[in-house]
């Protein structure tokens, strides 16, 4: 019996992470291939070239962030509001190697210097605003209001990780509840 190959699933898993850790320039095949534990052969089993699987790392990310995200917050019913609040508390827990921060700030920062990878960071970007814009027009009568709470809600997921104020006596996850629960109102 030959060799388990490792499923694919786990090259782009651990190319998100690379990619996290030292942005698009970390993602080498002999580095995963380390990492895995594997030969670079099995590599070319599932892929055809680096780019290849830099491509099927963005669809993961892509899916996972977006439409992946909003599938889980969906499937739990309820109103708006309860709905938002699940949404706050799936973004405030994401950690995975698709679903976390460092991926995404390093995402961000490779969108800087490629065109492509700009364009799928636009179209994600879009289609979180317009889920939030949703669920935030669902009790929000003032379209403004409305966009400026998406603006606060998406700064706040991607430059909360940039700031380190102290809050006044108060923890950043006293703040950052408040702060739901501002948003909620």
């Amino acid at each position: 019996m030959g060799a388990l190959r490792t499923p694919r699933g786990r090259w782009i898993e651990e190319g998100l992470r690379a990619l996290a850790a030292g942005g698009p320039e970390a993602v080498r095949i002999e580095s995963l291939a380390q990492a895995l534990g594997v030969s670079k052969g099995g590599f070319y089993g599932y892929f055809a070239n680096r780019g290849a699987l830099l491509a099927e790392m963005l669809d993961t990310w892509e899916h996972d962030v977006a439409a992946g995200v909003i599938e889980r917050v969906e499937s739990g019913g309820g109103d708006a509001r309860a709905r938002l609040g699940r949404l706050f508390a799936i973004a405030a827990s994401a950690d995975g190697p698709t679903t976390g921060i460092a991926a995404e700030l390093a995402i961000r920062d490779w969108a800087r210097r490629d065109e492509d990878v700009a364009e799928r960071l636009r179209r994600v970007d879009n289609r979180r605003m317009d889920y939030l814009r949703s669920l935030f027009g669902s009790f929000c009568a003032d379209e403004d209001e409305v966009e400026v709470r998406c603006m606060l809600v998406f700064s706040l997921r991607i430059g909360s990780h940039f700031i380190a104020a102290d809050h006044a006596g108060r923890s950043r996850a006293d703040v950052m509840g408040l702060t739901r629960e501002w948003l909620l109102n």
